[in-house]
């Protein structure tokens, strides 16, 4: 194999560009690897989320209906996704507050309460990662302009030393060229950046619309349930007496 094939490796295809766009390739070169990486690890972590939950909600409901808080526990901690964890903790703050005999009054405030708090915790997770990527989506294209701006001020300085000597066209040229490189790297990399951040964005706005409905049709069913055992414990309380003896 002749000696000259490493450098004519290095010469030629993306490599041999990234040699010749210059120092600002390099930083540019950095984020896109980042990217991706950002990339793979949030399409991983949200495919591993997308479960369908409706089933899940129905079946919730119903146990609910039947007075079946523990099942209906069971049956959420055995399933993934955000829809069922934030489900799961409703529940468990609802089955210790009816088991400690909290004031019903507030019952319903303090699992509302709960499944808000985790919620955020949830939306947190799920949006991890994300200024990543819409910073690279930012700062990419800046880079490649930097880069520009750069290439085409020493273009313009060899214009100048090299004046009278040769054409002023073919000493730009090349200038030119090199530097108009690193713009084209910086969109490349910043524009599948930010078509992803907009994609896992409104990914991540779905499961949290689904979430949100998911802890309302749970706090109805608290609701529900809770006015049935106060409408039942008032019946109870407000009975006719008993009669008394003859005398």
């Amino acid at each position: 194999m002749s000696s000259s094939f490493p450098l004519a490796l290095f010469d030629s295809g993306a490599l041999g560009l990234l040699l010749e766009g210059g120092i600002f390739m390099w930083p540019i070169l950095i984020l896109l690897v980042v990217g991706v990486a950002v990339v793979i690890e949030r399409w991983r972590s949200l495919k591993m989320l997308d479960v369908d939950s409706s089933e899940l909600r129905t079946q919730v409901t119903e146990l609910l209906a039947g007075n079946e808080i523990e099942r209906a526990l069971e049956l959420t901690e055995g399933a993934r996704g955000p829809v069922a964890g934030i489900l799961a903790n409703g529940l468990r703050k609802y089955l210790v507050l009816r088991r400690l005999g909290h004031d019903p009054a507030r019952t319903e405030e303090q699992v509302l309460k709960s499944m808000e708090s985790y919620g955020v915790h949830i939306v947190s997770a799920l949006e991890r990662h994300l200024p990543i990527l819409a910073t690279i989506a930012s700062v990419a294209p800046m880079l490649g302009f930097l880069g520009t701006v750069q290439g085409m001020i020493v273009s313009f300085g060899n214009i100048v030393a090299t004046m009278g000597e040769m054409n002023i066209v073919e000493a730009a040229a090349a200038g030119i060229k090199t530097a108009l490189l690193t713009t084209c790297f910086g969109l490349i990399v910043g524009i599948p950046a930010y078509i992803a951040f907009n994609y896992f964005s409104s990914a991540i706005n779905n499961f949290v619309l689904e979430v949100e409905s998911s802890a309302a049709e749970l706090v109805e069913s608290v609701t529900v349930q809770l006015s049935i055992e106060q409408g039942a414990a008032g019946g109870a309380a407000t009975g006719s007496p008993a009669r008394e003896p003859a005398a």
